[in-house]
């Protein structure tokens, strides 16, 4: 059964940079593409970035362009959220999330298609 874990949040200045992790613990995770999702105090889920099964494809919500790189290791079975310039709107729970795809190049940033979920990680932006 695949697991996802996430780490790498916390408290950072507005302006500032994180990377986010998540961590897979099956051998088939280069069967997996995934997707970043962040739900805010109050708010509903909000999509934020995919990348395909062998990492050549990604994609970006609005929000995301120009800040945030989603990039995958499949040998350490980890995918990266490498998220800069952040804003007190980004604090929020952030989660990875992870659907089986056939097409090695297609991802999807419908949660309601993704399969497997982490357990989100605490981004806060604050001075």
């Amino acid at each position: 059964q695949l697991q996802l874990v996430e780490s790498g949040g916390g408290l950072v200045q507005p302006g500032g940079s994180l990377r986010l992790s998540c961590q897979a613990n099956v051998d088939s995770f280069s069967w997996y593409a995934i997707g970043w999702f962040r739900q805010a105090p109050g708010k509903g889920r909000e999509e934020i970035s995919c990348v395909s099964r062998n990492g050549t494809n990604t994609n970006y919500a609005d929000v995301a362009k120009g800040r945030f790189t989603v990039s995958r290791d499949n040998a350490k079975k980890t995918v990266f959220l490498q998220m800069t310039n952040l804003e007190p709107e980004d604090t929020a729970v952030y989660y990875c999330a992870a659907r089986s795809m056939f097409v090695p190049t297609m991802c999807s940033m419908k949660a309601t298609e993704m399969g497997f979920w982490g357990q989100g990680t605490q981004v806060t932006v604050s001075s």
